[in-house]
């Protein structure tokens, strides 16, 4: 199709919908060849996908085709019909599917305050209001990426849609974090609350499913490599993946940090016990900071025990803690569940501001093991940094909370499920030490979240060290300590290139409940060493993969958490895909 008068004409994508539509039968792929005065439309016959680039309507088989991915699929396809009025691009109508989960959950939130007003049991009480936050902040990230969908032009297209998955993965995680909150409540608000959320749940589910199909699509459509004479603005826009600049935060200043001496710093603040800076505690310092400021907003923080509760606040983002060394410079606190305080507040520091980066810091809760869940650290920001950092606990120390974050040459310890969370986290040459448990307990070293198959959410290990203190490994008899179990249905953890010590059970992988999520979880081993790596007796769930390097390199940072785009940028060590080891 020549453009009209063969003038130059920009060319972009109108919607998601609108660039890949799947069809069930044999159907036509579209090859896009640019040249300097038209766009050619070849078409080739074959199964699978059919890539409609100037769809302008929206038709019964759009509904189909986008709630194909779907696992509530006829609730998909009965909200589409219901909305379509009067809408008539694709955009419009993925636009409006998320403004309906958004319209839901409001609703759960408003109906909640009916339930809390009767409410007798505290921890149902805590809940209710916990759950009006993380709700909140769902509503958050679909607004955001509603926003985002009227930004799909054909060059940023992967771009847009990684980050889109990222936010509604997000959504997803925080909506199960709210329902996770009524565990072991005594009253009926838990089952209430489902109910109320049970369809925001289902559309939110089915937004990030229309996405993951869609880039599955794209990944296998076939596309004209050919590179044009010559660009101009009024080109027409080329269909395939560009180069992502880096985000506006990843500054020189920031790119320096690493390697730079604290002391030559010019830091935004100083914080330290002895009076020698801006201020005593890290908490005024964060106060300062401003709300999403596009630079780094540097707290050097010095020498100390700093027994503080910290958060970074979602809209301060950029922050960076610059610590004296982790044994040094550490914070410390012991909120804990069996003193009546929610796990997603337990944390000595929550961060929740995006961009966030720490270097040489500690991160303690010292609640012990008799105190079951007790957060350290909770991290529920996206794009954050962890380098030349502790976390220490026991039940809980480390919550990986949501969103992309990556971890290099930290020390992680505790005793069960010390490492858990729905982000998709990489850590490379990080040590995870198990501790001693109670008497009669068992050890997990990791407890992913992943609820939807769809999310990006995972715990990638790769160059680590998995063992544990010296009185447990000097115990008789040794407690049982686990590479890590399933919390939620599609849990996911990769384990390569690791050692793996004496301490981890010949079979691996520990269940949760019965058979719970152990045909659905995705655990992998890959190219470990030590006394108990050997994989000859581990579990044999249907969920326990044997994976080759290529898929193990899939789960490298720089494409698994699009790592070159953020971290690279931040000269924290950093190898892309499998560590040199």
């Amino acid at each position: 199709m020549a453009l009209e008068g063969g003038k130059k004409k920009k060319y972009t994508v109108i919607a998601i919908a609108t660039m890949l539509v799947v069809a069930a039968v044999v159907g036509t792929i579209f090859h896009v060849r640019r040249s300097t005065k038209e766009i050619e439309i070849h078409t080739e016959e074959k199964t699978g996908a059919v890539i409609l680039l100037a769809a302008t309507v929206v038709t019964a088989t759009t509904i189909i085709i986008l709630c194909k991915y779907t696992d509530f699929r006829d609730i998909c396809r009965e909200t589409l019909e219901r909305i379509k009025a009067g809408i008539k691009a694709p955009s419009q109508l993925i636009k409006a599917s998320f403004a309906h989960a958004v319209e839901r959950i409001q609703f759960a939130i408003d109906k909640s305050s009916t339930i809390r007003q009767s409410e007798k049991d505290p921890r149902a009480v805590v809940a209710l209001d916990q759950c009006k936050e993380l709700l909140g902040v769902s509503i958050d990230d679909l607004k955001r990426s509603i926003n985002k969908v009227s930004l799909f032009d054909v060059p940023k297209l992967k771009d847009n849609t990684i980050e889109l998955r990222v936010w509604l993965s997000g959504s997803v995680t925080y909506q199960e974090t709210c329902i996770d909150a009524f565990d072991n409540t005594t009253s009926n608000s838990g089952p209430a609350m489902v109910k109320l959320l049970d369809l925001g749940i289902k559309l939110t589910r089915n937004s990030l499913a229309m996405l993951d199909g869609i880039i599955e699509m794209l990944d296998q459509t076939p596309i004209d490599d050919q590179e044009p004479e010559s660009q101009s603005e009024n080109e027409p826009i080329m269909l395939h993946e560009t180069d992502t600049p880096y985000p506006t935060w990843a500054d020189t200043s920031r790119r320096s940090l690493i390697n730079a001496d604290p002391g030559t710093l010019k830091p935004n603040a100083v914080v330290a016990q002895d009076g020698s800076g801006q201020f005593k505690t890290i908490m005024e310092a964060v106060n300062t900071a401003p709300k999403r400021s596009p630079q780094p907003f540097i707290i050097l923080i010095k020498a100390g025990v700093y027994k503080e509760y910290v958060t970074i606040p979602r809209g301060i983002d950029n922050v960076v803690f610059l610590g004296e060394g982790p044994t040094k410079t550490k914070i410390t606190g012991n909120k804990n569940y069996i003193d009546g305080v929610a796990t997603f507040h337990s944390a000595t520091v929550a961060v929740n501001g995006d961009g966030f980066m720490a270097r040489g810091v500690g991160f303690e809760n010292t609640a012990g093991p008799d105190k079951h869940q007790a957060v350290a650290l909770r991290v529920s920001a996206d794009m954050s940094i962890f380098h030349n950092c502790v976390m220490e606990g026991y039940q809980d120390t480390l919550y990986t909370h949501s969103y992309r974050q990556f971890y290099r040459q930290c020390s992680i310890s505790g005793t069960i499920d010390f490492i858990f969370g729905n982000a998709a986290a990489v850590f490379q040459d990080c040590k995870m030490i198990v501790r001693k448990p109670m008497s009669n307990q068992a050890c997990m070293v990791t407890a992913q979240g992943r609820k939807d198959q769809h999310s990006v959410g995972g715990l990638v290990f790769d160059g680590c060290t998995i063992t544990a203190e010296p009185d447990f490994l000097s115990a008789a008899p040794m407690p049982k300590s686990y590479l890590g179990r399933p919390w939620k249905e599609f849990s996911r953890t990769i384990i390569m290139q690791s050692f793996i010590d004496k301490n981890i059970d010949p079979e691996g992988w520990a269940p949760w409940v019965g058979t719970f999520g152990q045909d659905t979880c995705y655990y992998a081993e890959f190219n470990n060493k030590g006394p108990g790596a050997d994989t000859s007796r581990r579990v044999k769930w249907k969920g326990v993969k044997k994976i080759s390097q290529q898929e193990a390199a899939s789960f490298g940072p720089g494409t698994y958490i699009q790592g070159d785009t953020w971290i690279k940028a931040s000269s924290v060590p950093y190898d892309a895909g499998l560590m040199r080891i």
